[in-house]
């Protein structure tokens, strides 16, 4: 898949090429091509990594169950940050396909994902929400990045079994 999508775009680049040397276009036209091409390459890099698994740094789900995290700590060289695999809840029930999801590093939710994982551990299965942040401006039909909204994480309520 991904084999497919570089030979693609290489074959979007040779045309590309071919139009910039060879037509009689004007300039301004040849330059919208230029931007054009180079905005898709940025765009394509970005489908390329989300294909190949790498953590999704959109909002996470607003009720998800928490499987797995991994803390990255802040150090002189990076940013640090905080990764979570998590199974999104639509109508009551996960999701078939768990995601990653790549958080910014702060030291509260490091705590809470802490202790989130000492609870999962143990075999309390871990319920979260996650809501934007009060306040925030802007335009409300943009949907919230990951480091513009609240995390939230608690016990998974245990499931009542009917009555015989």
């Amino acid at each position: 898949m991904t084999l497919t999508l570089v030979l693609g775009f290489a074959a979007l680049a040779f045309v590309a090429l071919l139009a910039l040397l060879w037509s009689r276009w004007p300039a301004w036209l040849k330059g919208l091509l230029v931007v054009g091409v180079t905005l898709f390459y940025f765009f394509a890099d970005d489908l390329v990594h989300s294909l190949w698994g790498w953590p999704s740094s959109d909002a996470l789900p607003a009720r998800f169950v928490l499987l797995a995290a991994v803390i990255d700590e802040p150090s002189a060289k990076r940013p640090g940050g905080l990764y979570v695999w998590v199974n999104a809840l639509e109508d009551g029930k996960p999701n078939a396909q768990p995601r990653a999801f790549r958080l910014p590093y702060s030291k509260d939710l490091h705590a809470l994902l802490n202790e989130s994982m000492k609870k999962a551990r143990e075999g309390v299965s871990q319920l979260g929400t996650s809501e934007p942040k009060v306040g925030r401006t802007g335009l409300s039909w943009l949907r919230p990045g990951s480091d513009e909204q609240v995390v939230k994480l608690g016990d998974l309520p245990v499931p009542q079994l009917p009555e015989k």
